[in-house]
C-alpha cells in the first residue's frame, strides 16, 4: 500500500487538512506582539472593529441586507486575534460544509423536491379554492 512515504509505519496527511488547521492565536505582526501595551491596544481596536461590523450585521438581520454574511464577517475580524473566535469559525466552517455535504445527498434532494412539489400543490389548490369561491377580488373588497 503506497502512503506517500517512504518509512514504514507513517501515513501521509492530506494537503487541506493541513491548511484548514492553523494555528491557533494572535495574527498581529511580530513588532505589535513584541511590545505589551501594543499589543493590548491592537487587541482592543481589533475588538472594537469587530463588534461594530457584528452589531451593523444583528441590525440588518431583520432590515434588508446581509445579515449573517456581516456577522461572520465580524467574526473573522475577532479571529484575526482571539482563539474563541477562531475555534467559533472552525466549527462554523465544519458544520456549514457538513449541511452542505447532507443537502447534496441523492435521498436528502429527492425528499426536498418531493416536499417542495407537495407545498406547491396545496398552495395552487388553495389558491383555485379561493378564486372559485370569492373570484379575484381581494376579501376587503367582497360586497355581500
Amino acid at each position: 500500500m503506497n502512503t506517500g512515504s517512504d518509512r514504514t509505519g507513517e501515513v501521509a496527511v492530506a494537503a487541506d487538512e493541513t491548511k484548514s488547521e492553523q494555528a491557533l492565536g494572535s495574527r498581529a505582526p511580530q513588532f505589535v506582539r513584541a511590545r505589551r501595551m501594543l499589543h493590548l491596544s491592537w487587541q482592543v481596536g481589533v475588538f472594537v472593529v469587530g463588534l461594530a461590523v457584528v452589531v451593523v450585521g444583528v441590525i440588518m438581520l431583520p432590515l434588508p441586507g446581509p445579515g449573517w454574511l456581516v456577522i461572520f464577517a465580524g467574526m473573522a475580524i475577532w479571529a484575526t486575534e482571539f482563539v474563541w473566535a477562531q475555534l467559533v469559525l472552525r466549527w462554523t466552517k465544519r458544520k456549514v460544509t457538513e449541511a452542505t455535504q447532507r443537502a447534496l445527498d441523492p435521498k436528502v434532494r429527492r425528499r426536498n423536491i418531493i416536499l417542495t412539489t407537495v407545498g406547491l400543490l396545496v398552495i395552487a389548490v388553495l389558491a383555485g379554492v379561493y378564486v372559485w369561491k370569492f373570484g379575484f377580488e381581494m376579501p376587503w373588497k367582497i360586497k355581500e
